[in-house]
């Protein structure tokens, strides 16, 4: 497991004071830094051609690996800004394409590998934007704008001052809108030397970064994979509203994706005193310990259906909340037939067989998990309903629900609980209600089919307004009360949705569970307060478990064993 710096083109400017490199030295070496990113651009800011080499010759001659990135968003002289969305860039206009390819040939000749930061978005619906699209819808036409950006301006003009450069694409943390706003997982890893990913979650509590949940991480890097052709090769994250464990967390998740070259953002902020580098420096062999142990056995779990470039609808960052309720959910961007449980949201409602897969799975004794946005928005939303055991597909009509069905008795859900709608069983099975005043709305469904079995999740996440109301644009607009269901619903959840999880069967929410293949668990409690975890380990042999970290014995009470781990805590369970 490698560990690099990036260093700003104000970082990089300050770097060329000789008092400042010699700081540096120090800083990097102290937290293991292996790789210096030295970036050329970020607006206004341009670090000269000979201070770029002046700084990667110091860092080479330190005995650092060195490369180049830039930050492609806007200053007051250099692009043109976009008329919508964040600080993008208008990629359309020539200012911005001159300004750009000047930047690419200069670091070329300085660099052999150049880094793309996630600023490869816009949301421009200028003049001349509009007439470029050609009747393209606004998504589509940024998609082939950045493919054809990235290629002309980018990659060419690179490779013709330095043929040995390697260009590599960042993909942000924002996956659920990259289609939206001009990535495109399709082509652009087919363009780039390799692609990099964001797994800066932050703070799952605040709304600054957008109650990111920790799970997050994990999940674009896993379907960033599954989509890179083998070219994904490093993760990144920084320090941007995390406290300590925050900040730590980032790697944890990092390094169970399978991340092994881990990107630190940024320097400037390695430089300040953080209590999350103390934590990091204290977790380092633990987190390679585990990236070994990931590399020989990647986790495992439910399989989350999302096709490239698909459109969550109702389900945004679907996958990241229900892998905060313990369910190992692993996704993948095509379906996945040999997976014996499977997680189809809204996503697949751009696939066209859709439909057939499904009852094909059903028929091979599998169990697939549907959502409430899947059965609206899939073009046989209907035939899948009526597998389904309901008597149609729901309209998606949002509810939020005050509280939930325990044994019979109400328990009140803060914050509430966000429902799809109302839907109609009729040989389903309902497992869990929610409460809308006095009347009971069924959330989770079961019907056999064949040897299979088909659930019905009828959750909701956000809709446009939520955004709208806090002037978010990419991330999650507000905290859900999904995570703050009683312990009880949970168990259930994770029982129905099985995949590993279901060895967990105790555990309160914000308690996440990755199964490294058959090689153990990997268990973190997210929550601020202490958590007692159960897990069933029946069928195992006496004494083959033991701690991952320690590599003491771990021994059973009949056939579970028990921790109660502090807040913000993890368990290596290894067989």
């Amino acid at each position: 497991m490698r560990l690099s710096a990036y260093c700003t083109a104000h970082d990089a400017q300050r770097l060329l004071d000789p008092e400042q490199q010699q700081r540096a030295l120090g800083i990097l070496r102290d937290l293991s830094v292996e790789r210096v990113i030295v970036e050329t651009n970020r607006g206004d800011q341009a670090v000269a051609e000979a201070d770029l080499r002046t700084l990667r010759d110091f860092f080479e001659g330190e005995g650092f690996e060195v490369m180049g990135g830039i930050a492609t968003v806007p200053g007051e002289n250099w692009g043109v800004a976009a008329n919508e969305g964040l600080a993008w860039l208008n990629f359309e206009h020539p200012k911005t394409q001159a300004d750009l390819e000047a930047a690419m040939r200069a670091a070329a000749r300085v660099f052999d590998a150049y880094v793309v930061d996630d600023f490869l978005l816009s949301g421009d619906r200028s003049a001349i934007s509009d007439a470029a699209r050609r009747g393209r819808d606004w998504p589509e036409y940024r998609r082939d704008l950045t493919t054809a950006i990235s290629q002309r301006i980018f990659i060419d003009a690179a490779k013709e001052e330095n043929p040995d450069i390697r260009m590599i694409l960042k993909f942000p943390q924002s996956y659920d809108r990259y289609h939206v706003f001009g990535y495109d997982v399709e082509r652009h890893p087919q363009l780039y030397d390799a692609v990099w990913v964001g797994t800066e979650t932050r703070g799952q509590y605040t709304q600054r970064f957008g109650f990111t949940q920790p799970y997050e991480g994990f999940v674009n890097y896993r379907w960033i994979d599954s989509l890179s052709g083998g070219k994904l090769e490093a993760a990144w994250f920084d320090h941007g509203d995390c406290d300590g464990p925050d900040f730590v967390e980032q790697a944890w998740q990092t390094v169970l994706a399978g991340a092994r070259d881990i990107v630190l953002f940024s320097y400037a902020a390695l430089a300040d005193s953080h209590p999350g580098h103390e934590l990091l420096r204290q977790d380092l062999a633990g987190l390679r310990a585990l990236a070994e142990a990931v590399r020989a056995a990647p986790v495992t779990g439910v399989a989350g259906y999302k096709p490239p470039n698909s459109d969550p609808v109702s389900d945004m960052y679907i996958m990241d909340f229900i892998g905060m309720l313990g369910i190992p959910v692993v996704p993948v961007s095509e379906f996945p037939h040999a997976s014996k449980r499977i997680f189809a949201p809204a996503y697949g409602a751009r696939d066209p067989e859709i439909a057939n897969h499904i009852e094909a799975a059903l028929h091979g004794g599998k169990t697939v998990i549907v959502t409430t946005g899947l059965l609206a928005n899939a073009v046989e939303g209907d035939r899948l309903a009526k597998l389904a055991g309901l008597a149609e597909a729901p309209a998606v009509a949002h509810l939020r629900t005050e509280s939930v069905l325990v044994d019979g008795a109400a328990v009140h859900v803060p914050r509430g609980l966000d429902v799809g709608g109302r839907i109609a069983p009729q040989a389903a099975e309902v497992l869990l209600e929610a409460l809308d005043g006095d009347t009971p709305v069924p959330f989770l469904t079961e019907h056999h089919v064949g040897s299979g079995r088909l659930l019905v999740l009828n959750l909701h996440m956000f809709t446009q307004e939520d955004f709208d109301a806090v002037n978010e644009v990419l991330l999650s607009p507000r905290n859900l009360g999904l995570l703050d269901l009683p312990e009880a619903w949970a168990s259930v959840l994770r029982d129905r949705f099985g995949g590993g999880g279901e060895r967990l069967v105790l555990a309160p929410t914000r308690v996440t569970i990755q199964p490294l293949g058959e090689s153990g668990w990997f268990i973190q409690n997210y929550n601020n307060t202490p958590a007692t975890v159960r897990l069933d380990v029946s069928g195992l042999p006496a004494g083959s478990l033991r701690d991952g970290f320690t590599g003491g014995a771990i021994e059973a009470s009949g056939h579970v064993i028990e921790r109660t781990m502090p807040a913000r805590s993890r368990w290596w369970v290894a067989r």
